[in-house]
Formats: C-alpha cells, structure tokens, sequence
C-alpha cells in the first residue's frame, strides 16, 4: 500500500543527504537504522524496503546486514534512479531491486517476504489498516514488520501548531497516533507489538540539524538548494521543533510479527 507524492528532485535528495548522510532522506544514519533493527537477524532473508528512497538504506540491508534479497518500493522515479545508481556502484545489483512503483498495495505475492521495513516513509500512507493488512499479507509466518514514521500524539484535531507544521512540510502527510498504528497492527493479525516513542531523541537531534542550517554550514547548503528553498527548510523546522517539544509530534519505532 503506497501513496503518490513528488517531493525529491535532484536538488532535495543532494540537500538532504548533506545533512543526513549519503544515501539517507530521514535523519538517524545507520545508527538508527540499526535500532529500528536490533535483536533481527536479516541474514539470506527476503527484504522489502517500502520508500527506500535514495538507497541508502537498501544497500546496507544487503550489505551490512547480509539479507539475500533486497526490494527497495518507491513511487518517485528521481529516487530510484538515483538508488539504482547508488546498487550499482556498490556491485549489489544481483541481491537488490530498486521498483519505482505506482501507489496501492506491495506489488508483491502473498507470503514473500521475512521483513517489511521502513523508515519515516509510511507516513504518506493516510491508511494505516490498508498499510497494516498489506504488510501481512506480505509477510511469511513468523516474519516481521518493522519500521519508524512520523507519528502525531493523539486522534483529534491537531492543534494550530501541528497544522502549521503540517502546512509548511507539503509533504500530504498522513499522520497518525500510536494507538492507531496499534489498533491497525492488530486488526490485520499481528502480535508481538511493540511501539517506541523517539520523541526524546529527535526533538534533540532536530535542534543540532537547525543549528547546522543557520551557522557556518548555511553558505554550503544554499549552494546545494537555493537561498529561497533553505529558508523555506529552516521555516519548517522551527515549526517543527515547537511541535516536538510539545510531544505532538512524536516519531515512533514500530515492531510486530505475522504469527506462525
């Protein structure tokens, strides 16, 4: 189950990697990749990395992590042009498949796969039953999903805050609250459940990454993006900082499994 939004031109992808790191459109790197991981032992499973955007991820799922197949879903043909570019220059092309896809269910057969992952990507899914049903259906027995996103605090309206955020992000955010990313796991017949509240880290960690667009890295990222954009960027994150010190915003690590 994907949904259709063009975010990531060529510009977008170079502005975000310099911040996040080669490969990567979310912020955390590896490190937190690995904790959306830990205690999983990926090695020759089957993969799908739903959103893998520029590839960053997909390639260490093979690589690092030693899985035996790898299938990266996205629904923008810039990213996955530049993932296909990133699988070949790391010789992965026989263990990784980057699908540019068209949004709707996994282009997948039922029973498949060992793993669904994502990271911050699902929450351009607005149904998180449908999501929830999909991955299932998806998986083997026994097999995982496993994923972080964006994540609002509650089921109501979200305060005048959070729409401003919401607004200035134009990303067609489908935001939802971890009791119904639960209540959807479980619908679809997972158990195992287990929800982390990332709010702590990331409130932290965004204040480093405005810190870094408003000091002496300011010059490189303009060149990379444009005076007019970056300041767009910078807007978005003091909007986003209020939400998250709040705890409106709270980005969530999810972990469940299909049952034998």
């Amino acid at each position: 189950m994907l949904d259709d939004d063009l975010n990531y031109d060529d510009r977008h992808i170079a502005f975000l990697e310099a911040l996040w790191g080669e490969g990567f459109l979310s912020p955390g790197g590896p490190e937190e990749v690995a904790r959306i991981l830990a205690g999983l032992d990926l090695t020759g499973k089957t993969i799908v990395d739903v959103g893998s955007g520029a590839g960053g991820i997909t390639i260490a799922l093979a690589g690092q992590y030693q899985a035996g197949k790898v299938i990266g879903l996205d629904v923008e043909e810039p990213v996955c042009a530049h993932a296909r570019r990133r699988v070949a220059d790391a010789g992965l092309t026989e263990r990784v498949e980057i699908r540019q896809v068209t949004p709707g269910p996994f282009p997948l057969p039922d029973a498949s796969v060992d793993i669904v992952f994502s990271k911050d990507s699902i929450v351009h899914i607005p149904d998180k039953h449908a999501l929830a049903q999909d991955a299932f259906r998806v998986l083997r027995s026994g097999g995982w999903f496993a994923a972080s996103d964006w994540v609002i605090s509650h089921d109501g309206d979200p305060s005048p805050e959070m729409a401003a955020y919401i607004a200035q992000e134009d990303l067609g955010f489908g935001m939802a609250s971890p009791s119904r990313y639960r209540d959807a796991l479980a619908a679809a017949g997972f158990v195992d459940i287990q929800l982390t509240n990332r709010n702590p880290w990331y409130r932290d960690v965004a204040k480093e990454e405005l810190a870094r667009l408003v000091g002496p890295e300011r010059q490189k990222f303009e060149a990379t993006l444009g005076a007019e954009d970056l300041q767009g960027m910078i807007n978005t994150w003091e909007a986003m900082l209020v939400v998250l010190d709040s705890g409106e915003h709270c980005p969530h690590h999810f972990r469940a499994r299909k049952p034998h």
